[in-house]
């Protein structure tokens, strides 16, 4: 019987990606002796991220199964450092597609230079 604690810690690093390019974990569990994985993420490239990450562990992916939609909606509260062009980056893999977070979020922002740490941002 595969043991769920032991696989969530060999692919901790997926799930430490996950975090970071905005997946919404939906489900974790043991299905089919294999570490099950579902979850949406905001755009192809997070999605992308996850799968590299994967692969990198385990690239016949025998004891991993990973069902990671992309569905646009999502939020993110904006750290230390951060910038609409590295959100963009860090979400979409293009830092120019910042114009896109600014237009979601225009109810709270009137600069898109001018956000601040702690805000919750709408990631369309």
């Amino acid at each position: 019987m595969a043991d769920l604690e032991a696989l969530k810690s060999k692919y901790a690093s997926v799930l430490k990606k996950g975090e970071q390019v905005g997946l919404r974990l939906e489900n974790v569990h043991i299905q089919d002796e294999k570490l099950f994985i579902r979850g949406g993420v905001p755009s192809e490239f997070a999605k992308n991220q996850i799968w590299d990450e994967i692969k990198r562990i385990n690239t016949s992916l025998s004891d991993i199964t990973a069902d990671i939609n992309v569905k646009p909606g999502g939020s993110y509260t904006v750290q230390s450092g951060d910038s609409l062009s590295k959100i963009a980056k860090r979400f979409y893999g293009d830092a120019k597609l910042y114009p896109k977070i600014f237009e979601a979020n225009r109810d709270q922002l009137s600069d898109p230079d001018k956000i601040r740490v702690g805000q919750s941002l709408k990631l369309p």
